[in-house]
């Protein structure tokens, strides 16, 4: 088995109006100098050895993201 991590962001060009949320409430809880915030979604995936890249690229970017306005990166870890 390997574990897979799948790490899906909004686009640059796309509004995130929750990030922006937890920015302007980070100085009114006392936490300064944090410029921006972008929330994004973490997926981690147990997976036989025999799924290849290429399997991992088609579900993060068919299933696990919306490849419009999201972009992914998928990375193999060690257990």
């Amino acid at each position: 088995m390997a574990r897979v991590v799948v790490d899906v962001m909004p686009k640059p060009e796309i509004l995130d109006p929750q990030g922006q949320a937890v920015a302007r409430a980070l100085p009114r809880l006392g936490f300064d100098g944090v410029s921006d915030v972008r929330q994004g979604k973490h997926f981690e995936l147990e997976v036989d050895d025999s799924v290849d890249d290429e399997t991992l690229a088609k579900i993060a970017e068919g299933f696990l993201s919306n490849p419009v306005v999201e972009d992914f990166v998928v990375r193999r870890v060690a257990s």
